[in-house]
């Protein structure tokens, strides 16, 4: 059974840099995607980067690229994502989601994604 475990998140200020990690495991079919998607409140989930297994293709929101990084350890079967220049807009929770597949990967947003917990806070205010 798929396994998600996030960690990290918390107050940080506006400029600051923060890094959530998580671990994946379970996994039935031969790739997946995993990354990070986000939900402010009153506002529907979104992604904000996730990486793809088959050939380590990444993606990024506009609204991120060029502060985020998202990289993976397959040894651990963990995934980070490194932030920068953390933004107020940024103040969120934060889920790690997971989407398999066998051949092709086709990105319909976070409802083709497996989502397990609650998901971790990040608070970017002064």
């Amino acid at each position: 059974q798929l396994q998600i475990v996030e960690s990290g998140g918390g107050l940080v200020q506006p400029g600051g840099s923060m890094q959530l990690s998580c671990v994946a495991s379970g996994f039935a079919l031969p790739y997946h995607a995993i990354g990070w998607f986000r939900q402010a409140p009153g506002k529907l989930r979104e992604g904000v980067s996730f990486i793809k297994t088959s050939d380590g293709s990444i993606f990024y929101d506009s609204h991120v690229r060029g502060r985020f990084t998202i990289s993976r350890d397959a040894a651990k079967n963990t995934v980070y994502l490194q932030m920068h220049n953390l933004e107020p807009e940024d103040t969120g929770v934060y889920f790690c989601g997971v989407q398999e597949y066998s051949n092709d990967f086709v990105y319909t947003g976070p409802s083709g994604f497996t989502f397990r917990g609650q998901g971790t806070q990040i608070t970017v205010s002064s």
